[in-house]
């Protein structure tokens, strides 16, 4: 395929306007226009709001050939690779972009994490590479190759391909490690570890919407500093804005009040005790009877 034909590929792809770019990564990273950036080596993989792109980097010297080992079904679009030691970014084009802003959609989202961790495991990829700049498949430093330029994926298609091929995570991968999530799976650990948090954070800010907001907010953004590459700045204080947004306009719990909100707290830990109970002295009726 021409340098011609793979420029027009990927720009079909590729959708941001005016992303983040750089020659070298240890001397920044800015925004440029698009014409501008297509002609530097790393480029912003998706815009602020969506993610069409699904990239794995691939830190080894057969990168290539395991991005496409054993998968006919679903080979990425794009891979770029480095000719000096064979690693690669192999870059998956989805049919529907991700929404990423507060107003998105969670499950998608979280589908999406799910899916690109299990393209990571699918080829031994790098846990901490976080999605965030890809090689430029345009630029001549990179050998890039298009693999798949008909189809776009979508992601239950893919989800598909994974589970089948035994590499999709469950569902608690994102909550077990959560320091260790990278890319996408990093916002939707965030938000269901801070969703978590905000429901019982409610009792203290009942008839005060802007507290609970800022107490929200606080926790959002302390979360992200665990992350050693961290959502952007605007990226979390969407994830505060939503879980306050559900809770406020949507949840029982804002709208019943301080009474109900404690009563049913208050079962529901008893219930939690009971099951807890229960479990502790089946566990030593079964110590007991095993000496026997």
């Amino acid at each position: 395929m021409t340098d011609a034909m793979v420029t027009d590929r990927w720009g079909q792809m590729w959708l941001p306007l005016r992303p983040l770019a750089s020659d070298d990564l240890l001397a920044g990273v800015y925004r440029h226009a698009r014409p501008e950036a297509l002609g530097m080596r790393y480029i912003e993989s998706n815009p602020q709001a969506l993610s069409n792109l699904l990239v794995v980097d691939i830190d080894h010297p057969d990168a290539a050939m395991r991005a496409r080992w054993q998968r006919p079904e679903w080979w990425p679009n794009v891979i770029v690779e480095n000719p000096a030691n064979g690693h690669a970014h192999a870059v998956w084009a989805l049919s529907e972009p991700v929404t990423r802003t507060e107003y998105a959609r969670r499950k998608p989202l979280a589908l999406a994490a799910a899916v690109t961790e299990g393209l990571r495991r699918s080829v031994d990829g790098d846990q901490g590479y976080s999605g965030l700049l890809t090689k430029n498949p345009v630029h001549t430093d990179w050998d890039a190759v298009i693999c798949n330029s008909d189809h776009l994926y979508s992601l239950n298609e893919l989800a598909g391909c994974l589970a089948e091929a035994g590499h999709l995570p469950p569902a608690s991968w994102k909550r077990s490690k959560r320091r260790n999530v990278t890319g996408l799976g990093r916002n939707c650990s965030i938000f269901e570890t801070a969703r978590t948090w905000a429901y019982r954070e409610v009792r203290h800010h009942f008839g005060d919407s802007h507290g609970l907001h800022a107490a929200i907010t606080a926790h959002v953004h302390e979360l992200n500093t665990e992350f050693p590459e961290q959502l952007l700045w605007n990226e979390a204080q969407d994830i505060a804005n939503s879980i306050h947004r559900w809770i406020t306009t949507q949840s029982r719990m804002w709208a019943d009040g301080p009474a109900v909100y404690e009563a049913t707290f208050t079962t529901i830990q008893a219930a939690r005790g009971r099951r807890s109970g229960q479990k502790r002295l089946a566990n030593s009726r079964q110590i007991w009877s095993s000496d026997d």
